[in-house]
């Protein structure tokens, strides 16, 4: 965990969040800041930066990340969605916590 990052303070319990699931490893919940009428994000609860920080130690957390979209999706109604994770502040990443979008249900904005 790291201290001052709003993403591990939301997986401890620290912050509230609008939870969507939640086990060991990772936490999903939606996006303070929809771009779209259904956007969550599944985040792991390991401080990992950013996904150039990743390693093939982390290859089964990705995986379960990438395997969860779909069922979260499918959960709340999505037959179709855009799944994105930014990349390092060029690839507009905001928050230095690595974490997938799914997005669905409509038009993205922004």
């Amino acid at each position: 965990m790291s201290a001052d990052c709003i993403f591990c303070k939301i997986a401890a319990g620290q912050i509230p969040s609008n939870s969507v699931y939640e086990d060991e490893d990772v936490i999903a919940f939606h996006d303070i800041r929809p771009l779209a009428k259904i956007h969550f994000l599944i985040v792991p609860k390991t401080h990992i930066e950013t996904l150039n920080d990743c390693t093939a130690a982390h290859e089964a957390l990705l995986g379960k990340m990438m395997v969860l979209a779909p069922t979260l999706a499918a959960g709340l109604g999505l037959t179709g969605y855009k799944t994105v994770m930014n990349v390092g502040r060029e690839g507009g990443q905001e928050v230095f916590h690595i974490h997938l979008h799914v997005f669905g249900g409509g038009a993205i904005s922004g």
